[in-house]
């Protein structure tokens, strides 16, 4: 005989299961509508793979798994999808969800399913991806996945598989009714589990001796076979997964951890039955048995009905008396939950529908002050303290709750059941443990959010020391340089001459031609940018498909451009024609019209040498040229902004005005040139770095004749125009508050600087040079008193003038203020965007976001001037 473990604590409640076993399993009529939340089981909802409109037949895929621990969903009958919306779940929350919703259409059609008579045959993995898609999930529980259990570690060798036939929760008998109508099934059912897990040394059946006829058909059933048929004493909660191990094996499933940790498995009876039609006769998961039962209901029994039916439908079926239920109850009274509305669906873990009258199930007494009693932790079947973890969970000390072992807890209500005090622990360890994993949760992202922060603070930083890095070393390069320059100069070496000297331009050619890519590196970077392309698209599909209102019309602009972008870069690498290194090396030498167009390189290098070679109306006609068409595109758009009546009319209207008037004038300047410009100008002509040479040969050639004290003079002429140009931009950039400020500081003083030695040098010579007594010394200017404010000093003035008035407004006239300003400085943001678009800036994202953030500015301050 097998030896029966015990477990701690635990309750006799009053069983009420002989008021469903009085008639024989039933069935109900079809009701017109179905519903299937694509949440009915532990893990990621399902997603739809059907649209509102579409026809479907029973059996049909409706949704399918998203992520590994999730599951399918199937229609039970066919129809129509008549909406995929939110619906109210059968949910102890009483919230909202996604739900698709179909209209029976009375026919009751069905898929073809996949018959499979020799389904032991099959390799383990197809018969599990069998059961995965037929949406098998635990129908004794939480609707844990079932393909997912029976998938364990290769580190978890499983020794022992149990089937759970206990069903210790008063009122239901759906498992009690299965065993007794299909006990064969159960046992094919065992077989196949126990085949996908490797056949395990134990394979056994628990079942609580008070269900005689069904441990009578099992046992007689599981004849021939190494399957155990076992019972034992009724006790409450002994189906619970941890008490039903403990009682068959004497093993304790660790905290925190899996019945497979310990080389175990456990499945309901139901489950086994659901995954056996899934592999033999491809059927998936459309249907359960339920029991329907309380003293509110003319009929009460066992009922065979298909998900998706409104429990109000089964209850109409059964005679519900509204006036006489004191409640709805889904699931037992011990664990089940009470329903709000019952609209809700039967699901796949929907196993008794409850029903009972005040008489019968009497509301429960005001809960009093706890007594300290210990009644509850006696009940405990978890060997938890209950007492101890409800007043943390009222204190909300969570940490202190987890240090309980509050995870632990089953919610089977026994210690509620023995309290004195009539307090409802169970609801208290609910909430708890809710609140606790959206803890989790919010702390899981915050601990991401805080390492991309981290990541890209290091990321700052590291680019700034590679570019303090690269300073440094110009700086010292720079230094090098003049020394050698000094120690030439002091050596008597003679400076380069002019044919000595490389040509910029052929300097940069021959690089770009070293450079040069080849036809394959050219098409591979064609395809990268297709791939890119794609993947920015998707991207931005998958962001509008979730936004909603103003969003979701801004991506789709957005989705557009990436459309158009793709379709560029695929016509590019469609067009695409390898052309040899060696012809595009002759190319680059040739005139710019011999470029291959899909070099980039040569492309460009042609390019250089055309603007450096064209002639002043060459270059005003492709300037003019290129204006037409910006304007030609600024026209389309203000055209569709006219049509569809935009906000964006006056803006657009502008930038094509502005556009007009920039053709006119470079028309205008055309005109002007073509009298005298020179017919063919000669490209040396036009060559800046030549031209540059020349005009320092021209000076130098004038300085050489200079005495001294002119070259200083000169010198100190030149600077002082410098100074001029240093000292506006030092002004400006105080004024603005720009980051600039330190820089161009330091350029100024160093400028000062080299101006007073070169006075020094100057003083020295001619003591009374004019260019002595119209510049003051660095330390002289510094002590001088400055008759007007600069622009930096008028800019603290004006600011601190802002400051006096706002400190004598009330709050609320600092809010209409800040009101007016953002409204002045949002209609100005409008504008720049709208002349962005016109004239397709290529920061345009740029200033849309600037747009959108003074826009939400100037909401929030509208929202705090209404609440003051």
């Amino acid at each position: 005989m097998t030896k029966i473990w015990s477990i701690p604590g635990g309750i006799h409640p009053e069983e009420n299961k002989s008021q469903s076993l009085q008639l024989p399993l039933g069935e109900i009529s079809l009701p017109d509508e179905l519903i299937f939340p694509l949440s009915q089981h532990i893990g990621a909802p399902a997603k739809p793979v059907v649209a509102v409109g579409d026809r479907v037949l029973g059996g049909q895929k409706i949704a399918e798994a998203k992520g590994m621990i999730s599951a399918p969903v199937h229609a039970s009958t066919s129809g129509t999808v008549t909406a995929i919306e939110d619906r109210t779940l059968p949910h102890p929350s009483g919230l909202s969800g996604p739900c698709i919703v179909i209209a029976a259409d009375g026919k009751d059609e069905f898929a073809d399913f996949e018959t499979c008579e020799d389904y032991l045959s099959l390799d383990r993995d197809t018969l599990v991806q069998k059961i995965r898609n037929a949406g098998i999930t635990g129908m004794g529980g939480a609707g844990f996945p079932t393909a997912v259990k029976l998938s364990p570690r290769a580190n978890q060798p499983i020794d022992t598989l149990i089937l759970n036939g206990t069903e210790c929760e008063p009122y239901i008998t759906a498992d009690d009714i299965l065993m007794q109508t299909r006990p064969e099934d159960i046992i094919r059912g065992t077989q196949l589990l126990a085949h996908l897990l490797g056949n395990p040394e134990r394979v056994v059946i628990g079942i609580e001796d008070n269900k005689p006829k069904a441990i009578a058909a099992v046992t007689q059933a599981a004849q021939g076979t190494n399957i155990e048929v076992v019972s034992f004493p009724t006790k409450y909660p002994s189906g619970g997964e941890k008490q039903l191990i403990q009682i068959l094996t004497g093993k304790e499933v660790p905290s925190g951890g899996l019945p497979s940790d310990i080389g175990i498995v456990l499945q309901n009876v139901g489950t086994a039955v659901a995954a056996y039609e899934a592999v033999r006769f491809g059927k998936p998961l459309i249907e359960r048995i339920t029991t329907v039962v309380g003293q509110a209901l003319e009929t009460q029994r066992n009922i065979l009905v298909r998900l998706g039916t409104p429990i109000h439908h089964v209850l109409a079926e059964h005679g519900f008396v509204e006036k006489k239920a004191m409640r709805l109850i889904v699931g037992g009274p011990m664990m089940g939950y009470a329903l709000e509305q019952d609209d809700v669906p039967v699901v796949k873990t929907t196993n008794c529908i409850l029903a009972p009258t005040k008489k019968e199930l009497p509301p429960p007494p005001p809960a009093q002050a706890c007594i300290r009693c210990g009644m509850c932790a006696e009940a405990c079947p978890a060997s938890l303290l209950p007492q101890q973890m409800y007043w943390y969970a009222a204190a909300e000390e969570y940490d202190r709750l987890e240090a309980q072992n509050i995870k632990d807890c089953i919610e089977c209500g026994a210690c509620s059941f023995v309290c004195p005090s009539n307090i409802p622990l169970v609801q208290y360890y609910r909430a708890a443990k809710g609140t606790m994993r959206q803890m989790a949760i919010d702390k899981e992202k915050s601990d991401r959010s805080r390492k991309r922060f981290e990541f890209r603070q290091e990321r700052i930083a590291k680019a700034e020391a590679e570019k303090e890095a690269k300073r440094l070393a110009r700086k010292k390069a720079a230094e090098l340089a003049k020394q050698k320059q000094e120690a030439e100069k002091a050596a008597g070496v003679k400076p380069a001459s002019h044919a000595d000297k490389v040509d910029i331009v052929a300097t940069a050619m021959a690089s770009a031609k070293a450079k040069q890519a080849t036809p394959e590196e050219q098409k591979s970077k064609l395809q990268r940018a297709v791939t890119s392309a794609e993947g920015r698209l998707e991207k931005l599909q998958q962001r509008h498909a979730e936004a909603e209102g103003d969003m979701k019309d801004r991506l789709a602009a957005q989705i557009k451009q990436a459309e158009l972008k793709l379709q560029e870069t695929q016509n590019k690498l469609a067009d695409f024609k390898p052309v040899p290194t060696e012809i595009v090396a002759e190319a680059t030498d040739r005139a710019p019209a011999a470029t291959d167009p899909n070099d980039p390189v040569a492309a460009a290098i042609a390019r250089a040498q055309a603007k450096m070679t064209m002639a002043p109306d060459e270059k005003l006609k492709a300037n003019i040229e290129s204006l037409n068409g910006r304007l030609a595109k600024a026209e389309e758009k203000l055209a569709t902004a006219q049509a569809e009546n935009s906000d964006k009319v006056e803006a657009l209207q502008t930038g094509v005005d502005k556009l007009k008037e920039k053709i006119a004038t470079a028309e205008k300047e055309l005109a002007e040139l073509a009298p005298s410009a020179p017919a063919a100008p000669a490209p040396e002509e036009q060559d800046a770095a030549a031209a540059a040479i020349e005009r320092a040969k021209a000076k130098a050639a004038q300085q050489a004749s200079m005495s001294p004290e002119d070259k200083l003079r000169d010198q100190l002429n030149s600077m002082a125009g410098r100074l001029e140009k240093a000292q506006a931009k030092l002004e400006k950039a105080k004024a603005d508050n720009a980051d600039t400020v330190d820089a161009l500081q330091l350029g100024l003083d160093k400028m000062l600087s080299k101006r007073d030695k070169l006075r020094d040098e100057l003083r020295a010579i001619n003591p009374k040079a004019p260019e002595l007594d119209d510049q003051p010394t660095a330390s002289s200017k510094a002590e001088e008193t400055p008759e007007q404010p600069d622009a930096a000093t008028a800019a603290i003035e004006k600011a601190k003038a802002k400051a006096e008035a706002l400190a004598n407004m009330s709050p609320e006239d600092k809010l209409r203020d800040q009101i007016a300003s953002l409204e002045t400085r949002l209609e100005k943001a409008r504008q720049r965007l709208a002349k962005a678009e016109a004239e397709d800036d290529p920061n345009l994202d740029a200033f849309k976001t600037g747009v959108e953030k003074t826009e939400a500015k100037l909401e929030q301050a509208k929202q705090e001037l209404s609440n003051a």
